[in-house]
């Protein structure tokens, strides 16, 4: 018997995304390598067609297949996040690829396919749900990682991202199993603790479990030690997905969870509150003394985690989490598209082999590519949070939603966060000094910017300014999303 109607609408993105995917798969041993140029179109077409299909996932909001998957503003504004920086990460990578002779069928495939998990996480209602989705989305992207196979760097990259990660899967899967023993189901809303105290207890504990799991793939400390490594290691392009679209998911799937499940907000509270703080000053201080600018923006990460996590902690510390929500919600739109903007530009920079990524390679941009520089420029001032760029208002929001709790342990979380983003500052600021004030130790040869990337550069400049002076229509969307997270 086939699903309802209404269920194929409420799943039209992942539907379209796996069917282009497929098809990209099954076209690449036909078409010869030289022509797989036309796969990449095929393979944007998929993602442009998957953003359109999220209207229709839009006009048939709901639950389907029994309450497994949910069609709601919340799943629609993370599906437009993660489809929005796949689009983006291959339409940026064609040039890259090209460079590094590396096969574009099965990335665009890859991408695809993770794209589709990390679909599912968003949208997702119960448990096992987004366990299938997570791990569509994490085995995918270990081989993404390691997609530079003849490079050492990228085969440990993958090798420990593999390893770490199947840790963390173990984990957010033996948490479904103890929170299923506690309530004895897997939907979120139906997931109540029964009625003596040791449920009440295995439930905490595996709620617990399931935070370890997220934690990991939202580079959370201390479960970030695998992000430093796996975005160096990994291709740039590649690394500018892994910073956005994974992580955008897994944190809509910890804040659905945080507001279906009702057990123990004390918990959620402190958990989040140290991960956040932790994520902030081991992220910041250890972007510091990096002399690698991919490897700096990988600590940023880190960091950048952390400050959304104060969001969530603003979030379970009161009974009504909407104003948390929505200024997590608005980060990671800003979060997305600076990230994709620099690892791309790292990338381009880099030259073959991203063998010139150190700051000292960086010195002289400013006098050699001086679209990229002024670019790298902006992106990099929205991520330390000055006005009129996204990242500005992303913080100010969640500076916000953390002291409308008037707690006392929120205000120093708030002081930490701010504390933080003047440390941010310096090694920030240490590029910008490098490419406009330095010397270069050694000529570099600038090579032109294809085309393809410089829409993506366009795209996610005019996107952070635009979010950064006119984000009403953003914010009520996000808004919109909180209201409809249960």
């Amino acid at each position: 018997m086939f699903p309802p109607l209404q269920d194929l609408y409420r799943i039209a993105p992942e539907l379209v995304l796996c069917a282009f995917g497929m098809l990209v798969m099954f076209l690449a041993p036909i078409v010869p390598k030289a022509r797989h140029g036309a796969l990449e179109f095929i393979a944007l077409l998929g993602a442009a067609l998957a953003l359109g299909a999220t209207w229709l996932t839009a006009m048939h909001p709901g639950a389907a297949y029994s309450g497994l998957f949910r069609a709601d503003a919340f799943s629609l504004f993370l599906h437009l996040i993660v489809i929005g920086a796949a689009f983006l990460a291959i339409l940026g990578s064609t040039g890259y690829l090209k460079r590094e002779d590396l096969d574009s069928a099965e990335f665009c495939a890859l991408v695809l396919f993770a794209t589709a998990g990390m679909g599912v996480m968003a949208g997702a209602h119960e448990l096992l749900t987004a366990f299938v989705g997570l791990e569509m989305s994490s085995i995918a992207s270990y081989v993404l990682a390691s997609y530079r196979r003849d490079a050492p760097r990228s085969n440990e990259a993958a090798m420990k991202y593999f390893l770490l990660g199947s840790f963390a899967t173990a984990f957010f899967l033996y948490g479904i199993a103890l929170s299923f023993g506690a309530t004895g189901s897997t939907h979120l809303d139906l997931m109540t603790p029964l009625a003596n105290d040791s449920s009440h207890t295995l439930l905490k504990i595996g709620l617990g479990f399931i935070f370890i799991g997220l934690a990991f793939k939202v580079a959370a400390a201390p479960f970030q030690l695998w992000t430093p490594d796996v975005y160096e290691g990994a291709p740039a392009p590649v690394t500018a997905l892994l910073s956005t679209g994974p992580k955008a998911a897994a944190f809509a799937l910890a804040l659905r969870i945080l507001a279906s499940v009702d057990a123990a907000p004390p918990l959620w509270f402190w958990a989040l509150w140290v991960a956040a703080a932790l994520s902030m000053f081991v992220g910041n201080l250890s972007a510091i003394v990096q002399t690698s600018v991919k490897r700096m923006l990988a600590y940023s990460s880190i960091a950048h985690a952390g400050y959304i996590l104060a969001a969530l902690a603003a979030a379970a510390a009161t009974d009504h989490p909407e104003a948390g929500i929505a200024a997590a919600l608005f980060y990671l739109v800003s979060y997305a598209l600076v990230k994709l903007g620099a690892f791309l530009i790292v990338a381009q920079v880099g030259g073959a082999g991203e063998r010139h990524v150190d700051i000292d390679d960086f010195a002289g941009l400013g006098r050699r590519q001086p679209a990229i520089a002024a670019c790298f420029s902006l992106l990099l001032l929205s991520l330390l949070g000055l006005p009129i760029t996204a990242g500005f208002l992303g913080k100010f929001y969640i500076f916000n939603a953390v002291l409308e709790t008037n707690l006392t342990s929120m205000i120093w979380l708030a002081i930490i966060l701010g504390f933080n983003s003047v440390i941010a500052s310096y090694y920030y600021l240490r590029v910008m000094v490098a490419m406009y004030m330095r010397e270069p130790k050694q000529e570099i040869v600038a090579e032109p910017a294809p085309w393809t990337l410089s829409v993506v550069l366009w795209i996610v400049t005019a996107g952070t300014i635009y979010a950064g002076l006119f984000p009403a229509r953003i914010v009520a969307f996000a808004a919109k999303a909180a209201l409809n997270i249960r």
